[in-house]
């Protein structure tokens, strides 16, 4: 029998395939035994296992059901999107991987649009202006845009989380991409308010000091009932679970709500900015 030795520290797919490898082998399942159960094929499944093939999206979340680790801390989904994204900021793709199934989901950004509310336009000027700096590369930049599809794509299920969203005014009155893009994208936000799912609320200037976050603030409730919390800064990422730290958050959240515009205030700003580009 031909068995290729593995190295997991040689490289993420590699590290990826031997964990593969070495839950298939505690269960004592063949490699075709665990294709037949994945979906795949033997010689896909052997492919990744020794690192020649890079898994996908729907491989990891097959194998997250197969091997019962999805809901860990540890998935193969968040393997997957180490992999894949590993140019994104620390504990981005795990948030992620939480974002995908979360039953709740508050978010507060300054000077852009969230992401998950973002036109493909205006994520496409964003990410080009990054590359025009030279903070990413091409390759980067496509990514980027794809990315955050797959994002938003997931958001579309039987039954969506519930997205209450709070925009600093600087998001709506921050000029990207022009005209066009600016004025699909404040419709887009039009849109989003009409769902039944979803609140949307803008954080004016005249707030001042009330403001209670200065950075970018994203909670998720999972379907147990937990929440954890997502905030960066220009070069960092932190990912937040500890019930400690992340209730307080929690609770600024909600005074940000109560001292932000109501949604029927928010949408006429949205509109008066709308209106007051050609």
């Amino acid at each position: 029998m031909n068995r290729k030795e593995l190295d997991p520290e040689s490289s993420p797919e590699a590290a990826f395939g031997a964990r593969i490898r070495s839950l298939r082998e505690e269960h004592g399942w063949k490699q075709e035994e665990l294709a037949e159960r994945l979906g795949y094929s033997g010689t896909h499944v052997s492919a990744v296992e020794t690192g020649r093939k890079m898994p996908t999206l729907r491989f990891s979340r097959n194998a997250d059901q197969v091997f019962g680790t999805g809901e860990t801390a540890d998935t193969f989904e968040r393997q997957y999107r180490e992999i894949r994204h590993g140019s994104l900021l620390e504990g981005f793709p795990q948030y992620v991987g939480h974002e995908g199934r979360a039953v709740e989901i508050r978010l507060y950004n300054v000077g852009i649009i969230p992401g998950l509310l973002q036109t493909p336009e205006y994520a496409r000027v964003l990410a080009d202006s990054a590359l025009r700096r030279g903070a990413i590369v091409p390759e980067q930049a496509a990514e980027r845009v794809s990315f955050l599809a797959e994002r938003q794509a997931a958001l579309v299920r039987p039954r969506p989380p519930t997205m209450l969203v709070v925009m600093d005014e600087s998001c709506i009155r921050r000029r990207v991409g022009g005209d066009e893009v600016m004025n699909a994208q404040l419709d887009r936000l039009l849109e989003f308010a009409e769902l039944p799912n979803t609140v949307l609320q803008i954080a004016p200037y005249e707030m001042g000091e009330r403001r209670p976050f200065d950075l970018p603030m994203n909670l998720l409730t999972l379907s147990d009932l937990s929440v954890m919390a997502y905030a960066e800064s220009q070069m960092r990422g932190h990912l937040e679970r500890d019930t400690t730290s992340v209730l307080p958050l929690l609770a600024a959240y909600h005074q940000l709500q109560a001292e932000a515009l109501s949604q029927a205030a928010s949408v006429a700003m949205i509109n008066e900015a709308r209106k007051g580009t050609p």
